[in-house]
């Protein structure tokens, strides 16, 4: 009974931090969700509103009125989309590079490439809206996708998965057998690599759909913005209405919370595998 008693005792203690923990994490949103419904007014009230209020409707009729908001919605998936989708292309194919092939200055290249992660992003931010305006992307979504499509990261978290899940007596027995490259690196290495695949996918989505800079630089109008600087949009000089801003920050959170939940097990299991083997 003691030893029951004991063993009750540490899971309790394990097991409330984290779960306060939790609370304090979820709260935010909790908090969001609540501001969605109420009123301008309301929402300066003091003491603050703890509870769902009325005002849901007359806050997306706001939203609505002010942006098209659903069209940046849209913009959005289409950018995390395309930027998720290149970045695995370009990635595996960087990462497989450097996994199988054998080439004059490979390490110091690799070693170049991973030293470009200690960059901040903002140091080339100038830089990176000049190259736009020539290339003629200004305002246009394939400025937020393509030129970050071959990252670092990417091809480094892949580099390592590859390393340690393809054998390489496997990719030379498949040339032996006469399979192209391009046939080894599709039929063979990728469908080994699924799990680091799905872990980098998560990553550049999440970090597609969160991304504020490079949208406020390159986007001119409300009908290409994305989700962030559209709601940037709301704040005035007289007055923001943070209701109709916590209905479109409510929205906005649904695919993230919707992808981790049901991705989190790959997230986890590709970071893992890639981090320890190679």
């Amino acid at each position: 009974m003691g030893a029951v008693l004991k063993k009750t005792g540490i899971k309790l203690c394990l097991y409330l931090p984290l779960l306060l923990w939790t609370m304090i994490t979820l709260y935010p949103f909790w908090y969001m969700m609540v501001l969605s419904t109420r009123s301008l007014s309301e929402i300066f009230a003091f003491p603050p509103p703890l509870w769902f209020g009325r005002a849901l409707a007359d806050n997306y009729r706001i939203l609505l009125a002010r942006l098209p908001f659903w069209r940046n919605v849209w913009n959005s998936i289409y950018i995390a989309v395309m930027a998720t989708v290149t970045t695995l292309f370009f990635c595996s194919l960087g990462g497989y590079g450097f996994a199988i092939y054998e080439f004059k200055g490979k390490k110091v290249l690799f070693t170049i490439m991973l030293a470009t992660i200690m960059i901040p992003a903002l140091l080339g931010i100038i830089p990176f809206f000049i190259m736009m305006r020539y290339f003629g992307w200004i305002n246009t979504p394939r400025a937020l996708y393509l030129p970050g499509a071959a990252s670092a990261y990417g091809i480094y978290l892949l580099r390592q998965y590859i390393t340690g899940a393809v054998p390489l007596a496997l990719v030379d027995a498949a040339r032996i057998d006469g399979c192209s490259e391009f046939g080894i690196y599709s039929r063979i290495v990728l469908p080994i690599i699924k799990p680091g695949l799905a872990a980098l996918g998560i990553i550049t989505f999440l970090g597609s759909w969160d991304n504020f800079m490079g949208p406020l630089v390159i986007l001119r109008d409300k009908m290409t913005y994305t989700i962030p600087v559209a709601l940037r949009s709301f704040q005035g000089q007289a007055q923001t209405d943070y209701g109709a801003i916590m209905v479109g920050a409510s929205i906005a959170v649904l695919p993230l919370v919707t992808v981790f939940l049901f991705m989190s097990r790959q997230l986890i299991a590709g970071l893992t595998y890639g981090s320890i083997k190679g």
